[in-house]
């Protein structure tokens, strides 16, 4: 038989024995490291437009177009995926409380009042024939219960949301990385799309003046059909290239409407109307690897999920351990609700409670392999997120060297296509060339100057992919 004393030193051997195998509970997560080669300075760097200066979070001034500015500004603060990333943060970090909530008691308060009658069968010495009398119980208590984190079961649910919280922060700048990014694309693209409209206005302006000579020489004896069919059709197929281009630009200006939160219909008159795409007027400040791996978002949203993976290894882990609780409560049980307050009726309890689910020992194995393997994806998904970061980068700059030299190869054979053009004008004026010299020419300087504007709008295009590889925006 067990005696109170042996029955206390049996309950004291259990505990010092939990306390002794809860010193670790769970498996120590993955370290978040870094390749020693994403620290350095990027290969694509070593061009003149970029400067190894810290890169700026507000990047867009750069430009120093004001309508620009104003349409970032606007999109940062309408725009609805934002606002959805916002909603989103908010959700993660009020389940950051709820998980908090654990390390503080439970209280349970209640009141209730019954009127009940027994059987007449289970009431002792009731005559045969007679009810039970019916009764009234009134009952009043506060119900308090406190977990004992011996197994470190809550502290990890709450670094898991707290993690949680984080990568949800993070995920809410990837969104406004991307939507200053995007915003800035579709405003250049609309400037750039009017950009080319001009180019190809200005050509058709030459060609009809060229179409306009070949039907006055032909009016006057001098010329013939033949050149006049051939101007007519090199301006025609100049022309056929505008409705493609308008197209372009409206479309780029539902795109902006979209993103600054408001309808295709209203979509910015100020980037209808501009000209040419913005320019930079100085390098780009890139900083290095190191740098551009602590700003950008998705990498801190990689790193915050790995450490709530981590967590939740923890916490499935603290199932293999019993659950400790200290419980108590009191309260009143009386017949009569007047009696509620005697003292006589009152009534206490405290102690603690041990709950421990041993038979399903297999069941919380298997959620501790389920939350190692997805602290194992997390890894690997830290791992690739920092590669790609690294690989959009040096893609981005390479991408916008390459267009620099391309862009100024074209500036040249514009400008020799344009002299070309205006010679063999001069020399069919003259007689000494033919009038298929001319068309030629003419259709040489307009793939030219076609040539030249997308290239003028690849580069700013491949800017703003260098800033949004670089992460600017989010830190604003």
């Amino acid at each position: 038989m067990t005696t109170p004393r042996s029955y206390r030193f049996l309950t004291a051997s259990a505990v010092a024995a939990l306390l002794t195998s809860a010193c670790a509970v769970g498996p120590k997560a993955p370290d978040a490291t870094l390749p020693p080669a994403a620290s350095g300075a990027f290969m694509g760097a070593s061009t003149p437009a970029v400067s190894a200066a810290q890169a700026r979070d507000d990047w867009w001034r750069l430009y120093a177009d004001p309508v620009l500015d104003g349409l970032i500004e606007q999109a940062l603060a309408e725009n609805n995926d934002l606002e959805a990333a916002d909603a989103n943060l908010r959700r993660v970090r009020a389940a950051l409380g709820e998980a908090r909530s654990g390390r503080l008691p439970s209280t349970t308060v209640n009141a209730a009042a019954n009127r009940s009658r027994a059987s007449a069968a289970t009431v002792p010495g009731l005559p045969a024939g007679q009810k039970a009398p019916e009764v009234e119980t009134y009952d009043v208590g506060l119900d308090v219960a406190y977990e004992i984190d011996l197994f470190g079961r809550v502290g990890s649910s709450i670094r898991a949301a707290r993690a949680d919280a984080d990568a949800a922060a993070a995920a809410r700048d990837v969104v406004r990385v991307t939507v200053a990014a995007e915003t800035a694309r579709a405003y250049a693209d609309a400037c750039s799309a009017n950009a080319q409209i001009a180019a190809v206005e200005r050509t058709l302006q030459l060609q009809t003046e060229t179409a306009g000579l070949t039907q006055r020489l032909l009016d006057a004896g001098t010329g013939n059909g033949l050149d006049v069919a051939r101007a007519r059709a090199v301006l025609d197929q100049t022309r056929a290239g505008l409705p493609p281009l308008r197209a372009q630009r409206d479309g780029a200006l539902f795109r902006l409407a979209v993103l600054t939160g408001r309808p295709p219909a209203e979509a910015s008159q100020a980037a209808r109307a501009c000209a040419a795409p913005p320019r930079l007027n100085q390098p780009i400040p890139v900083g290095d690897g190191a740098a551009l791996l602590a700003r950008r978002p998705d990498v801190r949203q990689a790193e915050r999920a790995l450490a709530a993976a981590g967590a939740r290894v923890n916490v499935a882990t603290a199932d293999l351990f019993p659950s400790i609780r200290l419980g108590g409560g009191f309260g009143a049980t009386a017949l009569d609700s007047n009696g509620l307050g005697d003292s006589e009726n009152f009534r206490f309890s405290v102690g603690p409670l041990i709950s421990w689910s041993f038979p399903n020992i297999l069941a919380a194995r298997a959620r501790i392999k389920q939350a190692g393997a997805a602290s194992d994806a997390a890894l690997a998904t830290f791992d690739q997120t920092v590669l790609t970061a690294l690989q959009e980068t040096e893609t981005a700059l390479a991408n916008y060297a390459s267009e620099l030299d391309r862009n100024a190869a074209l500036k040249a054979a514009r400008d020799q296509a344009a002299t070309a053009a205006r010679l063999s004008r001069l020399r069919f004026d003259a007689g000494a060339d033919s009038f298929l010299t001319v068309l030629d020419a003419e259709r040489t300087l307009a793939g030219a100057d076609a040539q030249l504007a997308s290239s003028d709008a690849l580069i700013t295009t491949y800017q703003i992919a260098v800033f949004k590889a670089l992460a600017g925006g989010w830190g604003e």
